[in-house]
């Protein structure tokens, strides 16, 4: 079994979906922090079989609530001198821009590259986003 060592100070970022980490990884550009970063993929769940993790060292000034577009069943657990202080399920954001995109080839987005991909919330228990051009609902992966 492999082991990865706890964190004294940081950000636990749980409960993503079995392969979705490194699009995480990458939206919140964790390569560029000076810091240490470990990815646990494909980690056994009771409540969703497989799971990945992120494990972050040190503060993160980044507001996590935008990953619930990505994922609706991420949890966010604030690590301090080695204990959980705060553990929290994602609040989805009312209004989303560039970080999902249309894909409604029709849509104003596809002919105009530099227009920005916006997205509202219209239905927060299903989690459904909405195109604000065309209305087209944005369909997870």
């Amino acid at each position: 079994m492999l082991n990865i060592g706890g964190l004294n100070q940081g950000t636990v970022i749980d409960h993503i979906e079995a392969g979705g980490a490194m699009k995480i990884y990458t939206y919140l550009n964790l390569e560029k922090l000076d810091c240490s970063v470990a990815i646990i993929k494909n980690a056994k769940s009771n409540k969703m079989g497989k799971k990945d993790i992120i494990k972050i060292e040190g503060h993160l000034d980044i507001d996590l609530d935008i990953l619930g577009v990505l994922d609706r069943n991420i949890t966010i657990n604030i690590i301090e001198n080695g204990q959980i202080t705060t553990k929290r399920n994602l609040n989805l954001p009312e209004k989303v821009t560039n970080i999902i995109k249309c894909r409604n080839p029709r849509c104003i987005t596809s002919i105009e590259q530099e227009l920005p991909h916006s997205f509202k919330l219209t239905d927060k228990t299903k989690g459904v986003y909405r195109c604000v051009y065309c209305e087209q609902a944005f369909k997870r992966n």
